[in-house]
């Protein structure tokens, strides 16, 4: 009896050891970022790995920034990274070209802790494929305070008025498709998909009114336009608004220092009807890649990368805006003028996954004649040119 229990406790001791010096799983992952982001997103690779000791984790960056992703990754898939950020713009063609993997871990958190406009455009075919990273690629309204009161800039019609009688300028890109959309999407214009198919429906009576208040906002004496570094150098004296994006925010602010505001896109009068300006709003996401040889742990990484520390981390280090929920609901982020004002407009902005690739270049043309006042064409014939084009019949 005394051998058989040294046996069984000899096989014990065999069985313990061997589970304490079973080797650990080895998991090898590649993550693509902006240049600006590499010392931010090693901090975060590195705490991710500390926060994860069951694996040995070696994990790399590669300098990929948003705009080139899908074409990197279109390059050489296999050599692509693990995980990768893109602007929403492109998940169609990602998910197209089979480069993105399901998002099947923790999904119902994912989808709880971001705002829906971010989920909205991280789905495709009612399948989530990418992690809100950011909501902050819109536009809304800086505006000078010592020449515009918060109830102005509710409505452009009161802006012009005050900014002409102030030798004032009201600033907007109009020959720039992103932003001229603001004032279709307001008044119910809509981008959409038949039959798989993507078309606007800029040029029927409702586009109509729209274009020719255009015409008129172009024509007026209080309104100019320009390029961003036109903006930055000229608001604060001749111009007391424009629209734009974070972009400018630090460079706008510390030219109108104590006067400096921002707020959500006013209003415009359509014909007797008080129309609010919509916008395009912009997210960054992050995916992983179909092909990789880690699904799990490159989804839990993707995972931490955009959580809502890391979130808050990248307003603090790079004054992105979150799409977490709690995030951008913090103290520090809520205080920040620009931001707030792009919240503000959230509740009127669109996602551009619906605009089709061939709007954009008569779009420009339709917003350049409109800014040179071209009228050599009625403004029927030029959105009946607009829509033929971008509706690709």
């Amino acid at each position: 009896m005394k051998k058989i229990i040294l046996l069984l406790s000899a096989l014990l001791l065999v069985a313990s050891l061997s589970a304490c010096t079973k080797k650990k799983t080895e998991v090898t992952l590649k993550v693509w970022g902006s240049q600006e982001d590499q010392v931010m997103l090693q901090e975060m690779v590195d705490a991710f790995i500390a926060a994860n000791t069951d694996k040995i984790y070696t994990i790399t960056l590669g300098v990929v920034g948003e705009p080139d992703a899908k074409t990197k990754y279109l390059e050489d898939p296999e050599a692509a990274a693990d995980v990768f950020s893109f602007p929403n713009d492109q998940i169609s063609g990602l998910v197209d070209a089979g480069a993105l993997y399901e998002v099947t871990l923790n999904k119902a958190a994912i989808i709880a802790a971001n705002v829906a406009g971010s989920i909205d455009v991280s789905t495709v075919g009612g399948k989530l494929y990418a992690y809100p990273v950011t909501a902050d690629n819109g536009y809304f309204l800086y505006y000078d305070k010592s020449v515009f009161s918060a109830d102005d800039v509710k409505s452009l019609d009161t802006m012009l008025t005050k900014a002409a009688t102030a030798n004032k300028k009201v600033f907007m890109d109009v020959s720039n498709g992103w932003y001229i959309a603001s004032f279709f999407i307001g008044a119910g214009n809509t981008f959409k998909t038949v039959d798989g198919k993507k078309v606007i429906d800029f040029n029927n009576a409702t586009g109509l009114k729209v274009g020719e208040f255009i015409k008129s906002f172009t024509a007026n004496s209080a309104f100019v336009t320009g390029d961003d570094a036109y903006l930055k150098g000229n608001i604060g004296t001749t111009i007391a608004a424009g629209v734009s994006g974070t972009w400018n925010a630090s460079d706008i602010s510390t030219v109108l220092g104590a006067n400096y505001a921002a707020t959500k896109l006013p209003s415009y009068m359509l014909g007797t009807t008080s129309t609010q300006m919509g916008s395009f709003a912009g997210y960054k996401l992050m995916g992983v890649n179909a092909l990789t040889k880690f699904p799990e742990e490159a989804m839990a990484l993707a995972e931490f990368l955009t959580n809502e520390a890391n979130q808050i981390k990248r307003f603090e280090t790079r004054k992105l805006g979150p799409s977490n929920i709690k995030a951008a609901t913090s103290t520090t982020v809520v205080a920040d003028v620009a931001l707030a004002a792009l919240a503000a407009q959230a509740a009127f902005a669109i996602s551009q996954n619906s605009v089709p690739d061939s709007y954009w270049g008569p779009g420009e043309a339709f917003g350049l004649a409109m800014e040179t006042k071209d009228y050599s064409k009625t403004i029927q014939e030029m959105l009946d040119a607009w829509v033929l084009q971008a509706n690709g019949s």
